[in-house]
């Protein structure tokens, strides 16, 4: 059991690093797209892709600190 929730651990933390990532490639296309046209309008795609892949990192983020209670929960009950 505690090797399945490390694994997961592991994979969540992937995931919210894979998420950062994005949002951070998003964030600095909507800068990009900001500065060559000087409209803010243009940039509304990019601007919810940002607004998606932060709400996935915050997601996975939670779920991850879930699974380090869990883990140490076990631990505690093994003593």
């Amino acid at each position: 059991m505690k090797i399945f929730l490390v694994l997961l651990l592991l994979v969540l933390m992937g995931l919210v690093a894979f998420s950062l990532i994005k949002g951070i490639v998003a964030f600095l296309k909507t800068t990009k797209i900001d500065l060559e046209t000087g409209e803010s309008t243009t940039a509304t795609e990019m601007q919810l892709a940002q607004n998606k892949a932060m709400f996935a990192r915050v997601k996975y983020q939670a779920m991850a600190i879930a699974v380090i209670m869990v883990l140490g929960l076990l631990a505690a009950g093994s003593n």
